[in-house]
């Protein structure tokens, strides 16, 4: 920042209050991404038991960077939980999709595809195997 000689006021020669304001919640996204990695979840297998996966629906597992879904009975499938739009963590699965509460996108809960956007990209999808009624994802 430069000091403004005649207000005493500090001055950024042209900012508006609403570049500022953008940049200050730029500056605390970056540090909250950069602090708030997951760590582990990229070496680690995540364990999921079955049983906590609805049929027809599926849950999210934010700390592993996980969504699991069971479109139907049997049926299981893991994706990245990140939405390929804007990086925001998806937020519900609900009604067949899943959904990202930053800008409103839906995913398939069958594939992963783009059904609602902006987001274009599909969700990133998973491997993973089943042992003992547990989904590990590698």
């Amino acid at each position: 920042m430069i000091d403004a000689p005649d207000s005493g006021r500090p001055s950024c020669g042209g900012c508006t209050r609403r570049s500022v304001l953008v940049g200050a919640a730029v500056a605390v996204a970056a540090t909250t991404a950069a602090g708030c990695g997951r760590g582990d979840a990229d070496t680690a297998p995540a364990r999921v038991p079955l049983a906590e996966v609805p049929v027809g629906g599926g849950r999210i597992y934010p700390q592993q960077d996980l969504v699991v879904t069971q479109p139907v009975a049997g049926d299981i499938r893991v994706f990245s939980a990140t939405c390929p739009h804007q990086g925001c963590l998806v937020a519900r699965v609900r009604d067949g999709a899943i959904e990202c509460a930053c800008h409103g996108s839906g995913f398939s809960i069958r594939d992963g595809s783009a059904v609602r956007g902006p987001a274009r990209k599909p969700l990133s999808a998973r491997t993973f195997v089943i042992e003992a009624a547990e989904i590990v994802v590698r």
